[in-house]
């Protein structure tokens, strides 16, 4: 079964983005994913704050 699922307040913290979902209990989570190529971070958090806390600290290996 695939994941559908609608992030809102979608924000851009350097090659990070922020956003807010909700998951398939129905609670409300928090992702920080970063796009530069090949990069892969990806995490889920349970507050927006510690989200956007890991967006400021993420540092890409790839270069």
């Amino acid at each position: 079964m695939s994941a559908n699922r609608r992030f809102r307040r979608v924000v851009r913290i350097g090659p990070v983005q922020v956003a807010t979902y909700y998951d398939s209990r129905g609670r409300e989570k928090h992702t920080a994913a970063c796009t530069a190529p090949r990069c892969g971070f990806s995490t889920d958090y349970d507050s927006r704050p510690a989200a956007e806390l890991a967006a400021r600290t993420h540092r890409c290996r790839v270069r």
